[in-house]
This record gives C-alpha cells, structure tokens and sequence, in this order.
C-alpha cells in the first residue's frame, strides 16, 4: 500500500501526549553518560522503525547528524529548517544529513559531511559517539542517526539552497515524554500516526516562534529517549 504524505502536520488532529511516562533523568544527560551510553549499549529495540510501511529495494542510503552542543546549562540539539523549495521534507524540521556519498566511508563520514556542507559544522568539533537505529522514510529513505557531541565555540554558516534557519533545543525538554504529542492521520485505507514535539523558541532575528517538530526527526528523537530510559 502507498502511504500518503502529509503536507499539513499542524492540522492533524491531536489524540494524547505521553505525560504518564517518566522523563530522563538529568544524570544521564550529560556528555559522560552519552558516552558511557553508546560505548557499551544493552540490547534494546527502537519504538519506531520508520513511516514507510515497506522498506522498497531501491531505497536511498542517508544518514542524519544528531548534534549534541556542550553548552554551560546543559546539552542542547542542534536542528534545522530545511528550505521551503525542496522536493523532498520542504519545510520540515531535521537533522543535518542527507544521501549517502560513494566516497563516504560509513555513516558517521556521510553525517559528518552533511552537517558541514548544510550549516558549516565543523569537522574537528564533532566528536561522534554512537548509532541510533536505522529508520526508513515514506519518502524511501534508509537512514542512519550518528549521535555526536559537539563542543562548542563554531560559527554555523547555513546553505541558504538547503536550509532556512538552525536553531537549538535543549535535549532535557526532548527527552521528556510530557512534550510528546501523539497525530493520526487518517486516509483512504488505513491511517497514519506519528509524533510532534513543538517548542517556543527564538527565530534567528530575535522573534518568538513555534518550531513544530515532527514526523522523521520526531520518531529518531523518541528512539533516544528510549535508549537512554533503558
């Protein structure tokens, strides 16, 4: 079955939140703990393996930078938003990364050339430290989060043809279920869910806004948190 795009997130229905759930606790949230982490990770499953009921055989290859800035108050992730003429996630907001290169060695190669090509992330900042799970798109994408840290200070320098603005959040407010909101989409023939996890943060002249984060990066982020909540 071909599962259908959704191209107004903000007006599909809300159907609960996960406030019941506990939120990371703030000991594990540090750039140790992360560390510690993905260097020896139990056995776990991801809750959400993709939005793509069938992972097709021409599927694209991607991997996605999931930044993890050092910052004094606390760990914060850098996100972007990605320009509103792109064929594909127009609009959306994302991780840096994209399709995976014939000359990328691996995951971390493709994640770590993307961000820089994207928002200008340094190479020599990023220090990678793990892998999420692979998650598969409705849009045919295979894609690989690589986790990393990165130490600030850098000057970020976006590709204005990719990317409108980047902006940060801080990763205690991602990984507390109280702030994840669950949608069902409806369509001939099924239904679709997924997550949405807005927060009122600053554009980059100053101005309060609502970043509405969804869909792909949404699922990734809820797969950290069950991770780290194991």
């Amino acid at each position: 079955m071909s599962v259908p795009r959704i191209l107004n997130p903000h007006s599909v229905p809300v159907v609960g939140s996960d406030v019941h759930l506990p939120a990371v606790v703030s000991s594990r949230l540090t750039a140790d703990s992360l560390r510690s982490s993905f260097a020896d990770p139990a056995t776990w499953s991801p809750e959400i393996v993709g939005d793509g009921m069938v992972r097709r055989p021409d599927a694209t290859a991607a991997a996605v930078l999931v930044p993890l800035v050092q910052r004094d108050n606390g760990l914060h992730v850098l996100l972007t938003q990605r320009a509103e003429h792109l064929r594909d996630h127009a609009g959306q907001i994302s991780f840096p990364g994209g399709r995976t290169e014939p000359e990328d060695a691996d995951p971390e190669a493709t994640a770590r050339r993307e961000a820089e090509e994207e928002v200008g992330l340094p190479a020599e900042v990023v220090e990678t430290i793990g892998r999420l799970p692979v998650y598969t798109t409705v849009t045919h994408f295979v894609v690989t989060p690589v986790v990393a840290l990165v130490t600030p200070p850098f000057e970020l320098k976006l590709d204005s043809f990719e990317v409108a603005e980047a902006f940060e959040v801080p990763l205690e407010f991602l990984m507390n279920p109280a702030h994840h909101r669950r949608h069902v989409f409806e369509f001939e023939g099924g239904q679709r869910q997924f997550l949405s996890m807005p927060w009122q943060g600053r554009s980059a002249s100053g101005e309060a806004r609502e970043f509405f984060i969804w869909g792909a990066t949404a699922a990734m982020l809820r797969n950290l948190y069950r991770f780290l909540s194991r």
